[in-house]
């Protein structure tokens, strides 16, 4: 009982937390600077580097490529820069499934564990600043109904897994988890969009649920791939920050990862409206 009430109140604290600083973009740009730096320790932790490389990395990818274009609410010279840190990110992501699904442990290199903590981690803070700065004007909604979905996703894959569950999904790498878990996360996601969709006029119902079908998919990788980087290292949760929850990038971990897919779609959405 006790376990619980502290998960709870760990778990609604950085709700909070996060809700009450997206309302703000310098809130948004501080919170978020902190949570990549936090992260990026985690994951040292996790692929055994000790380096000071990947925070000096992060923060001047966070201030140039986020900070210029959302607080300075100006991408000149950026914007094709952009774009290639985003074709970068998601073909480095592309690896990681790829090792994910073909490769008994995900190889872990000197020059690979400096590549991952880029464009595996840093890079991901800076998309998800980026999607609160659609049509170049700050506005939380879209990055708010995002972490809406994951949580949804997330919620739900839990409970219908737990209930109804019998197909594993991915067993070597987390054996909790489940076919029938996926599809209804999957389901509720795609309903929750609909209510996301209603409540906020930044995109239609069909631009959501398609996001709600990214997050979910893309959203269940990455926690899948942070699975199998604890596995390696054989530890539980990724850190102790977040008291009954482990670490702070076992809750961003989906999120993280389904960053640059969900920037992608939004500059698709921008170049045929």
């Amino acid at each position: 009982m006790k376990e619980t009430l502290i998960r709870a109140l760990s778990g609604l604290i950085y709700v909070l937390l996060l809700i009450g600083c997206l309302f703000n973009e310098h809130a948004l740009i501080i919170l978020f600077f902190v949570f990549g730096l936090i992260s990026i320790g985690e994951f040292q932790k996790l692929i055994q580097l000790k380096s000071i490389v990947p925070y000096f990395i992060f923060i001047v990818l966070y201030m140039v490529f986020g900070y210029w274009q959302l607080v300075l609410n100006t991408n000149k010279g950026l914007d094709e820069a952009t774009q290639i840190l985003m074709v970068i990110t998601i073909f480095v992501e592309l690896f990681l499934i790829k090792d994910l699904f073909s490769e008994k442990t995900i190889p872990l290199f000197s020059s690979k564990r400096f590549i991952l903590t880029t464009f595996y981690i840093s890079s991901a803070f800076v998309f998800l600043i980026l999607i609160a700065n659609y049509h170049h004007t700050y506005n939380p909604n879209i990055l708010l109904g995002s972490f809406i979905l994951v949580w949804v996703n997330d919620s739900f894959a839990y409970l219908v897994g737990k209930n109804f569950g019998k197909q594993k999904l991915f067993e070597k790498i987390s054996p909790k988890k489940t076919v029938e878990g996926f599809l209804g996360g999957l389901f509720f996601s795609c309903i929750a969009s609909y209510f996301i969709a209603t409540f906020t006029e930044t995109l239609n119902f069909t631009n959501w649920l398609i996001l709600s079908i990214i997050i979910s998919v893309f959203g269940t990788i990455g926690d899948l791939i942070e699975s199998k980087f604890k596995r390696q290292a054989q530890v539980k949760d990724s850190g102790i920050i977040m008291p009954g929850h482990g670490g702070l990038l076992d809750r961003l971990d989906s999120i993280i990862f389904a960053a640059p897919f969900i920037y992608l779609f939004l500059r698709i959405l921008q170049y045929v409206s």
